[in-house]
């Protein structure tokens, strides 16, 4: 049985029967159920597990400066804690370097400073440094054997 379709102006248009109006409903709802059943695939795709810390052993006792310059990073230990703060400048990328005689670190391509627990200081940065979790092996005496720099 078709249903006429009257426009506006009250003429008859294209004629629509029941069971197009029906197909149309199911290939809708079946797009529409495809598209919930691929949500959480296409989701899922784009997900990324986070890389495992690399755990780099830093053996002590630390040089009387009570400082360890690594490729990545600083580690400075005193009788306060110890703290580990990354070597790469947050400006541009460059390697950071160490002034003792100054207590800061000083980036040698614009010469941002950051203090030893990786605040910004002065200079172009605008960003502290990248602070790392640093745990002490201990022996059977409580003396600290090593410091485990988690980067």
């Amino acid at each position: 049985m078709e249903t006429p379709v009257r426009g506006a102006t009250g003429s008859a248009g294209p004629t629509i029967n029941r069971r197009e109006v029906l197909w149309r409903w199911l290939r809708w709802s079946a797009a529409a159920g495809a598209a919930l059943m691929l949500y959480p695939l296409i989701r899922f795709s784009g997900h990324r597990i986070p890389p495992k810390p690399r755990l780099v052993e830093v053996p002590a006792p630390l040089p009387t400066s009570g400082v360890h310059a690594d490729h990545d990073f600083l580690l400075f230990a005193n009788p306060q804690g110890t703290t580990a703060v990354s070597r790469i400048c947050t400006h541009l990328g460059c390697r950071l370097n160490y002034q003792a005689d100054k207590q800061y670190l000083e980036c040698p391509c614009h010469h941002s400073r950051f203090t030893t627990e990786g605040r910004r200081i002065a200079g172009p940065a605008e960003k502290d440094l990248t602070q790392y979790q640093v745990t002490e092996k201990k022996d059977g005496e409580g003396r600290v054997t090593a410091y485990v720099v988690h980067l």
